[in-house]
């Protein structure tokens, strides 16, 4: 019997941010039918948008392995504790420190890796950007997370990013006391380089948002998001969901 997959992204209330999600989850459907892994995807979200994890769960078959592979870039709190719980509360396996109600069956649903860290990321920022000179000082821009977990994450892409350019890239966040991208702009600016920064946000919404009004205080570039809406959903992540699914199978 095939698996099921739930998709769960972060959500978000910017239209052009669900219309790419929606997109990416509409490529991922397809890929996986046309390969015969699944024929049942459910997209669902951590936050501001509707359905939720629980939700989600409710409406996949109980009697069939369920994958949920989060559409998030890297693993933080949404996937430590939110999913982690969701999956408890829908008969799944109980994370470390919660106990499994006595006497109920455990369900088979599984959470995969988080879209990053992943080489393929890294050349898909670095299409994004634009042509660079020799003075330019090039950063990668992530959301930030209290969880260092997801911000190690998001470093070690920054690492890769660095590998893909052969030149220096630091890895500043848009919430956070560290690596502050407020916090860069305003030292970088007195330095008279250009600063280019690689946009690893997964879709348009309020940190895109911020991050560009940020950037265009001192005339820096900012590349697109990894999903936007004038391009279909990257086959490199389409092929990163299909590749996160299998692994757990």
């Amino acid at each position: 019997m095939q698996p099921v997959l739930g998709l769960i992204s972060h959500g978000t209330s910017s239209p052009d941010g669900q219309a790419v999600i929606l997109a990416l989850a509409e490529a991922v459907a397809a890929d996986l039918r046309e390969r015969g892994i699944t024929d049942t995807l459910a997209l669902g979200h951590v936050d501001v948008q509707a359905p939720d994890v629980a939700e989600v769960l409710a409406t996949l078959p109980a009697d069939r392995t369920t994958v949920l592979v989060p559409l998030l870039l890297s693993p933080g709190y949404h996937v430590h504790v939110d999913l982690a719980e969701a999956v408890a509360g829908a008969g799944g396996p109980a994370p470390d420190g919660m106990g499994s109600v006595p006497g109920r069956p455990v369900r088979d649903i599984r959470v995969a890796g988080t879209l990053g860290p992943d080489p393929r990321l890294a050349e898909l920022l670095a299409a994004k950007l634009p042509a660079l000179d020799d003075g330019d000082e090039v950063i990668l821009v992530a959301a930030g997370s209290s969880d260092e977990r997801a911000n190690d994450a998001s470093r070690a892409v920054g690492d890769l990013l660095a590998e893909t350019l052969a030149r220096p890239v630091h890895t500043t966040f848009l919430a956070g006391d560290h690596d502050n991208l407020r916090d860069i702009v305003e030292q970088k600016s007195h330095l008279g380089r250009r600063l280019v920064a690689a946009n690893y946000l997964l879709a348009p919404g309020y940190f895109d948002d911020l991050a560009a009004r940020l950037l265009a205080t001192v005339g820096g570039r900012l590349s697109a998001p990894l999903l936007h809406p004038s391009s279909p959903a990257p086959r490199q992540l389409v092929d990163i969901v299909r590749d996160r699914m299998v692994a757990v199978l």
